[in-house]
């Protein structure tokens, strides 16, 4: 062969041969990015590094042939839910937090933040499914069903608390946010109190709850109508009657004559998992000390949402929380697929410089 031709040849052959190298390094930097993104757990549902459970592909492949296509939203498994609870520097921790299947297309999850002592948090944590499970037997509409377990749950603590003849157990008391998910479709959220609940959409912020304090002016009339009264401290804190820096609350059973309620606020929305990343319940520990957006865009540069509820406690933590801290982060189709760009936030921030502290 003459050598014109053969230095052909071997060119092509290089060439060739860095081609396929190329791609094989492609490959595997691809491959190795979607293994930190996927997790796999025994008898769940597996979702790629954008969050999106496709469970369409199974839905296309049993569908009949010329049957129409039907949209099967994703399904939330519980086994991918984070939750995390720290003490911060209070002697005990008197959040509690509950995460359950109701039914095989209902889930639950709440948080309820205790003052006053443990008492009325473990009681709710204990008790609020079975009331919501009863009230479910009466009721299809989940906002209703909330209410009626906000209230029930509150009276049934009460006689509770009442058994052990001690006076200061009647003082105990809790915020309560639930949030119970249908079909993967339905968001139903109730609160009472302070405790919050958002939902990332697109990479923003979106307010489920408001919170229950006495410097709202419709609480605060509803305060002053039932004969209490608001009194602010010093740093310019509200109270009522100068001892609960909430308004609704479930337990506090000497502040009820003062209009202290247990009847929850609660909205009804359809989850978009195209857009919603994440859906996130926390306790004031951490809402006084981080802005909803400053959540959202902590959460969503972790992994899983085991990893983001534990790095949003413990960012609170640094921020200065003395308060326990508490959160819940439910994955939606969207996770991972609306990053927000990396916060760099001021640690040497107080809690004047966000909110209100408790």
């Amino acid at each position: 062969m003459c050598s014109p031709a053969l230095l052909h040849l071997l060119r092509c052959a290089r060439t060739s041969v860095t081609r396929r190298a190329s791609l094989s390094c492609t490959a595997s930097r691809q491959g190795g990015g979607a293994s930190r993104g996927v997790r796999r757990a025994s008898g769940s549902t597996r979702f790629d590094s954008f969050g999106i459970w496709d469970n369409r592909r199974e839905e296309a492949a049993l569908r009949p042939p010329g049957a129409p296509r039907r949209e099967t939203a994703p399904q939330v498994g519980l086994s991918r839910v984070g939750s995390a609870s720290v003490l911060g520097l209070r002697r005990q921790n008197e959040d509690r937090l509950s995460v359950a299947r109701i039914h095989d297309d209902l889930l639950y999850f709440a948080v309820f933040d205790g003052h006053g002592g443990p008492h009325a948090a473990d009681y709710c944590a204990t008790f609020m499914e079975k009331f919501i499970r009863d009230a479910l037997e009466d009721d299809d509409d989940l906002e209703k069903v909330l209410k009626k377990a906000f209230v029930d749950v509150d009276e049934a603590l009460h006689t509770h608390l009442s058994y052990f003849n001690n006076a200061s157990f009647l003082t105990a008391g809790t915020t309560a946010t639930v949030a119970m998910l249908r079909g993967g479709v339905e968001l139903v959220v109730g609160s009472a109190g302070d405790s919050r609940a958002l939902l990332c959409r697109k990479g923003g912020a979106n307010a489920l709850t408001r919170d229950h304090t006495p410097d709202r002016t419709d609480e605060r009339r509803r305060i002053q109508r039932f004969g209490g009264f608001v009194a602010w401290n010093g740093s310019g804190e509200a109270s009522v009657n100068g001892r609960l820096a909430v308004t609704r609350s479930i337990g506090d059973f000497r502040l009820k004559a003062s209009g202290v309620i247990a009847e929850p606020d609660t909205r009804r929305l359809n989850v978009q998992h195209a857009s919603d990343s994440f859906l996130a319940l926390t306790t004031d520990g951490i809402n006084f000390l981080l802005s909803d957006q400053e959540i959202c865009d902590v959460i969503n540069q972790c992994h899983d949402a085991a990893e983001a509820a534990d790095v949003i406690a413990q960012r609170a933590l640094q921020y200065g929380s003395e308060d326990n801290a508490t959160a819940i982060v439910v994955p939606l189709g969207a996770w991972g697929k609306h990053q927000s760009s990396t916060g760099n936030y001021s640690l040497s921030r107080t809690f004047s410089s966000s909110g209100r502290w408790a």
